[in-house]
């Protein structure tokens, strides 16, 4: 580890402190229909929205039906992106002539991913989509699954907000103030930076280059011959990457045009992009904070919930850094690296033109929030290093976490942390005035339980049937993480793969279609159920007893609760996974 390291990992924590509050802000006045300065232009186009589509955009929902709208606006998107993909041969924008996406079970995997904002990618982007479908399919639902996240986390906020009501707000609403208030206007700016650092952005078919020196390549036929063809072109894909880029970034889908994500230097091609690309992921999670605090009345409690998501960054960062740093022991006394300046780490699967630094920051916050753009492979890094992707995951992503899931996650662990709270002071727990009661503590478990039920079952499967580890490449612990990583990423609605499994097959692509839409819906409905209930509480005045959700204690409690729910559910997992694989490469034995 060096000083210029920690730097540039302390400078983009500074950036997101300092944009915590001019976002959280802007983001309580957009959701409380309070005037900004974007609504002489946005205005009126929220009204027409609203004529063209038939909304009443002062009819107040109850939970059930605030979660009714938004499973069938979710339904029917998904719906959409399968037939796009299906059809995509005869749809325009289409220079490359792509047909359908085959076989039917990767489109649905895709059309799956893209509507739970997971993105998780089982084949090339830049090889299977035509743009259109990047355009018009997955960049849409960019767009709008991240919106419908944001929604959720604002009528989750309401819900503790709010006094003897019955109402949790208007989805449509606050679906369309997401995309127009909070996500295009951003986008707009964010992808022309990109495009200023000299990332693609046009329409224009692949262009050929010829190589300076023709390549030998050996292929398998189905008759098991090898045949050997020389190569003497290259093909160089390009599109409307910068547009696709952005929202990938700030509305944590993760999603990139390219099969190499942001290891591409079309998508991430100088220190600035890196720097645009990761400041984005953590914006609109960092700035939840402060509206939540803005809106329930106690900014203190919003800033103790930011520091306890900054603490639990900085551990993992610093976890990842060091081992990535440190390198492995069995290639002790020899360059790493790339670079003889930086010689003694793990350059493996590094980004090089940003260091070990930069790749594992990244790592760490595209993992933090439910992002899962790259820009290293994370099947390369050290056992240790590559744990910690996984634990963030694990962990539910609540370190500032998806736009609007990582803030109704870590707010799940306040109710389960008042609820331990009150259970040691003996006392019934309250939460900014509201009682927490059998029914919260309830469906907080439902969705804590939820998630690992879906991993470790499907993962279980996989590692003693032939249909799933015949896809791992390589054996033993590693294999094993290559597959609870997976399960992982799809249910945590992350994306991010661990690398050196092929996905793309029939047990994979349903198991994960299923697990990505289990890890989305079945949370998201005892969240809301939550938010409707703590909605129609009476105000409980503070008194002696109650147990202050301001203070750095609450803080620690909070961070206790996070890690202790994750150690208890996966560190039986880990231990066979990335650990055991830790302690062989110590003993002398890699995978």
């Amino acid at each position: 580890m060096t000083v210029n390291g920690w730097l540039q990992i302390l400078l983009f924590l500074a950036l997101i402190f300092a944009v915590t509050k001019p976002m959280g802000v802007f983001m309580a006045r957009v959701f409380s229909r309070e005037r900004t300065f974007m609504d002489p232009v946005l205005r009126p186009v929220e009204r027409l929205l609203y004529r063209i589509t038939g909304v009443d955009e002062d009819h107040e929902m109850r939970w059930t039906e605030y979660a009714i709208a938004m499973l069938l606006f979710s339904v029917v998107s998904m719906i959409v992106l399968y037939l796009m993909e299906r059809l995509q041969g005869f749809l325009p924008f289409n220079p490359q002539k792509f047909g359908a996406v085959t076989p039917v079970h990767l489109a649905f995997n895709t059309a799956a991913s893209f509507t739970t904002n997971t993105n998780w990618q089982a084949y090339a982007g830049e090889s299977t989509m035509s743009y259109f479908t990047q355009m018009a399919g997955l960049a849409y639902h960019n767009f709008a699954s991240a919106a419908v996240g944001i929604a959720l986390a604002i009528a989750f906020i309401r819900g503790i907000a709010r006094r003897q009501m019955e109402t949790i707000g208007n989805f449509w609403v606050d679906l369309v103030r997401s995309c127009l208030w909070v996500l295009l206007p951003f986008c707009v700016v964010g992808a022309l930076l990109l495009v200023s650092q000299g990332v693609v952005q046009n329409l224009r078919p692949y262009d050929k280059a010829a190589l300076v020196e023709p390549q030998q390549v050996q292929t398998t036929g189905a008759d098991g011959k090898t045949v050997t063809t020389t190569v003497t072109e290259q093909t160089i894909a390009q599109g409307p990457v910068a547009s696709q880029e952005i929202i990938k970034e700030f509305g944590t889908n993760g999603g990139g045009f390219f099969n190499a994500n942001s290891a591409h230097p079309f998508e991430n091609p100088t220190p600035f992009s890196n720097l645009i690309e990761l400041f984005s992921i953590f914006t609109i999670g960092a700035g939840l904070t402060y509206t939540l605090g803005r809106m329930t009345g106690s900014q203190r409690h919003g800033w103790a919930v930011w520091s306890a998501m900054a603490i639990l960054f900085l551990a993992g960062v610093t976890v990842a850094y060091w081992a990535e740093a440190r390198g492995n022991p069995l290639m002790a006394g020899t360059d790493q690296h790339a670079s003889a300046v930086q010689a003694g780490g793990n350059m493996e699967g590094k980004e090089v033109r940003f260091g070990i630094a930069n790749s594992a920051l990244f790592a760490t916050v595209t993992t933090d929030a439910s992002c899962g753009a790259i820009n290293g492979w994370h099947d390369s890094y050290t056992p240790l290093g590559g744990m910690v992707p996984l634990v963030n995951i694990m962990l539910s992503e609540v370190i500032f976490g998806g736009v609007g899931a990582g803030m109704y996650g870590m707010l799940i662990y306040v109710v389960l942390a008042v609820f331990i709270a009150g259970l040691m002071v003996g006392r019934t727990p309250e939460y900014l005035g509201k009682k927490i009661e059998a029914y919260d503590v309830k469906m907080a478990m439902l969705v804590a339980l939820v998630f690992p039920l879906v991993i470790l079952t499907f993962t279980a499967i996989s590692s003693v049937k032939g249909f799933g580890t015949s896809s791992i490449a390589n054996p033993g612990p590693h294999g094993l993480s290559e597959m609870l990583y997976a399960f992982t990423s799809g249910a945590g609605n992350n994306g991010s793969a661990f690398g050196g499994l092929n996905a793309n097959t029939l047990w994979y692509n349903t198991t994960m279609g299923l697990t990505m839409l289990a890890g989305r819906f079945l949370m998201i409905i005892p969240m809301l159920a939550i938010a409707g209930n703590l909605a129609r509480k009476k105000y409980v005045p503070p008194s002696l007893g109650t147990f202050p959700v301001t203070t750095p204690l609450f803080t620690v409690l909070l961070i206790g609760v996070i890690l202790i729910v994750g150690a208890l559910t996966f560190f039986p997992a880990l231990s066979l996974g990335p650990i055991l694989e830790h302690l062989l490469m110590a003993a002398g034995k890699t995978f």
